[in-house]
């Protein structure tokens, strides 16, 4: 489970050299037989700051970080992490990031104590050295209570944090996090995001996965979204809001067989084509500018559909996810290979 992590402990970790921290990446690909996972992926992220990598299952986000955290190898195009080239320096590579996968890294038959001091000692680090920073870490993420206890006891979201803990031990230069948050409750979700923007405020590289889009919104400066391996839109958040329209009004209609003549009343009033929530009944429209609700309504009850609710909001990053994916998922064949999960 650490294998990747040893080194000998007699040798110096090379330093990145200056100026080349953060990771860099020119059309990067990989294939599996005639099968492209992901297909011309280039991205720039500048230390201290978060890339938050965006898509559906099978768009390619798994194989972009399995690259780049040097677990597999790209068919074509050039990646350098904290100044090292993923391929190769591989073993470089792996001194200077963290990872904290989907799947747990941690040995449940160890305490969470004595798991991040075998890590630490992996890296090299003295004993003392090792307890230190992992009593810190287990402080910081609210685990000290059961710091001695066995990991297999632990709840799934005490098995996130641990994780996390582990893949901070050698306080990395690039830490790469593949949906931290999943089984957390709003507050440790929440307590992480803080814990987060720290590390970035001390200089640390993150690139985030995660399903959880207001997430993504909150933490990340920059945002990738991927579809069938390829990048469909990049830019700050505020920056994919803005390209869709800024406002959105949810129509949820009270008969689902009304759904597409609800659509079509409502075209009138969209800057782009409405999107249909079967299982929420709802329709999402991007509304033209000027558009007022007391016309949408009336036209929706001349037109004989019973509309439950309309609301007006701002635009948010699962609309932009929407817009940007939708049609491709229906209209192009999945082009992940079965090794590529999410």
């Amino acid at each position: 489970m650490y294998e990747t992590l040893v080194r000998d402990t007699d040798q110096p970790v090379p330093q990145p050299p200056v100026g080349s921290g953060g990771v860099h990446v020119t059309g990067l690909g990989k294939r599996f037989g005639d099968l492209w996972a992901l297909r011309n992926f280039s991205i720039t992220v500048t230390p201290g700051t978060v890339l938050g990598l965006l898509g559906h299952n099978g768009a390619g986000k798994t194989t972009a970080i399995r690259i780049l955290t040097t677990l597999s190898q790209p068919t074509e195009g050039r990646a350098t992490v904290a100044g090292f080239d993923v391929v190769r320096d591989a073993a470089t590579v792996r001194q200077h990031i963290g990872v904290a996968s989907q799947q747990a890294t941690v040995d449940g038959l160890m305490s969470a104590r004595l798991n991040l001091q075998t890590i630490g000692r992996l890296y090299g680090m003295p004993r003392r050295e090792a307890r230190e920073r992992g009593d810190a870490l287990l402080e910081q993420l609210d685990l000290t209570s059961f710091a001695d206890g066995l990991v297999r006891t632990y709840s799934g979201g005490m098995r996130r944090r641990l994780d996390l803990a582990a893949s901070l031990m050698n306080r990395p230069a690039v830490l790469f996090l593949d949906e931290p948050t999943t089984g957390l409750d709003p507050l440790s979700r929440s307590s992480l995001w803080d814990m987060l923007r720290d590390l970035v405020s001390e200089g640390t590289t993150v690139i985030l996965t995660t399903q959880y889009l207001e997430e993504a919104d909150q933490l990340a400066d920059d945002i990738v979204v991927l579809d069938h391996g390829e990048t469909v839109a990049h830019g700050t958040p505020q920056d994919l809001k803005s390209r869709i329209g800024e406002q959105r009004l949810d129509v949820h209609i009270s008969d689902i067989t009304q759904l597409v003549a609800a659509q079509q009343t409502l075209l009138p009033y969209a800057d782009s084509e409405p999107i249909i929530d079967e299982a929420e009944c709802v329709i999402t429209v991007p509304i033209k500018p000027g558009t007022r609700i007391v016309d949408v309504v009336r036209t929706l009850d001349d037109a004989g559909i019973d509309a439950i609710d309309v609301a007006r909001r701002e635009a948010t990053l699962d609309d932009v996810f929407v817009a940007l994916t939708h049609k491709t998922q229906t209209e192009r064949p999945n082009n992940a290979s079965p090794q590529e999960q999410s």
